[in-house]
């Protein structure tokens, strides 16, 4: 590869409007060029776009606009967070052209065509503040780059769609559920936490962020000459996680459960282990209490997650009950238990028996899991429940699947010293450091 790709992300899907501005000069195919505010609507099979005076534009269900030198594009109500428990609207800027397509649904996608290396810049500073250390930046970067080479190489061999967004064995009694890369049609890959947080320019608010990625530019981590399918989130709890704890049933070898901290912390293996874990507070590089140290790693809106480390949530039972019902679609009754049945090494359940007067049912994996018991998400399926009177308590570690790079303790790792590549070579066993372009 000599050069980097231009890739698609999709910025909003499934809307019957859109509203933005265009900030610079725009040109749509051969006619002339197109600034300020702007507004499209999906309307007899065709998207029709208008300008701020309300003068039809055009109307097509395909509208490309080619941003020319110095020119960005703002998006009004931009949804971050998807159902997850952070979810908000923001206005946001991109880079690049501006795609409006019309999906066969009779709704408009929002797509931006942008340069590999330029999306990197955002989506380390989405992902993380981008006031972070830079060695953690530059680990992002080559993170978050790998990951997506990875995905569009399998996708470009195997002449596949990006992947199922999500594959479900259903037997009586048993529902067992994971969310890989969504399957978009449209567009490499989506612009929110389900692949990748990429809000554009809006959160870049140093050069570091433009550093991290200069100083890594075309660097990738790589396994037997592979560019390695790199998974990431935000705490691991103290022990990362096994990939098919979250995925499908297969060994990924650079995926793999490690400590996090600078000595072995012992697998997870019984529930009594799990519950002397759980209620600890073991040493590792993610169990951090330096406010100031998380200011500079977290986005505003993470910063709002309070106890990511050790988390408690109670409910009453008649509330669980509803969750579950609403979640999951099924009438469990007199909710009478909740059983691990199956963990991986850093605790977090696979495989969880739901026991009610009605109906039990079975449920994994490690994110429905953790959808079926929230109206959003828990932080991570590793938890305890106690039962006390009507009273449903969970005791957690960690925030989210737990699998691959601990952002929280890799930014923990830089800020103590160590390289990109060290914290790199830390999380992801037996792997190699590459530049391929």
């Amino acid at each position: 590869m000599k050069n980097p790709p231009k890739i698609t992300v999709g910025i909003m899907d499934r809307r019957t409007e859109v509203f933005g501005r265009l900030n610079g000069n725009f040109r749509r195919g051969t006619s002339g060029l197109l600034s300020g505010g702007f507004s499209a609507k999906a309307e007899a099979e065709r998207i029709v776009l208008v300008d701020e005076a309300h003068h039809e534009i055009c109307r097509s269900k395909s509208i490309r606009l080619t941003g020319q030198e110095g020119s960005s594009f703002s998006l009004f109500n931009v949804t971050i967070g998807d159902r997850f428990h952070w979810e908000r609207t923001e206005d946001q800027t991109f880079l690049g052209d501006l795609i409006l397509a019309f999906p066969e649904d009779g709704t408009i996608a929002v797509i931006n065509e942008i340069s590999l290396e330029n999306y990197l810049t955002s989506v380390i500073s989405s992902e993380m503040s981008s006031e972070a250390p830079l060695e953690f930046l530059k680990t992002q970067a080559i993170l978050s780059r790998s990951w997506l080479l990875a995905a569009l190489d399998r996708k470009k061999k195997k002449g596949e769609r990006f992947t199922r967004a999500r594959r479900t064995l259903e037997r009586d009694g048993e529902v067992i559920r994971w969310y890989d890369r969504k399957d978009h049609e449209r567009f490499d890959v989506c612009a929110d936490d389900h692949c990748q947080r990429y809000q554009g320019t809006t959160k870049i608010l140093s050069e570091r962020a433009k550093e991290a990625v200069r100083g890594t530019r075309g660097i990738v981590i790589t396994h037997h000459g592979e560019i390695c399918d790199t998974r990431y989130s935000k705490a691991c709890g103290g022990i990362t996680e096994d990939f098919d704890t979250a995925w499908e049933d297969k060994r990924v070898p650079y995926l793999r459960s490690i400590s996090d901290a600078s000595v072995p912390h012992r697998p997870i293996g019984t529930e009594e282990e799990a519950s002397a874990w759980i209620l600890s507070t073991p040493g590792a590089y993610c169990c951090t209490q330096d406010e100031r140290l998380l200011e500079k790693i977290l986005p505003d809106f993470d910063r709002e997650t309070k106890g990511f480390f050790r988390w408690r949530v109670e409910y009453s039972r008649t509330e669980l009950e509803q969750i579950l019902l609403e979640k999951s679609g099924v009438d469990f009754g007199n909710l009478q238990g909740i059983l691990p049945l199956r963990r991986g090494p850093s605790g977090r359940i696979s495989r969880l028996r739901i026991v009610g007067s009605k109906r039990s049912m079975v449920v994994g994996k490690e994110l429905e899991i953790r959808r079926w018991l929230s109206r959003s998400h828990l932080y991570s399926s590793a938890f305890i429940v106690k039962v006390e009177g009507d009273r449903f308590i969970f005791q957690g570690a960690g925030w989210g699947h737990g699998v691959g790079l601990c952002q929280i303790g890799a930014a923990v790792m830089a800020a103590q010293g160590f390289s990109a590549e060290k914290i790199l070579k830390h999380y992801f066993q037996g792997i190699e450091i590459k530049k391929i372009y």
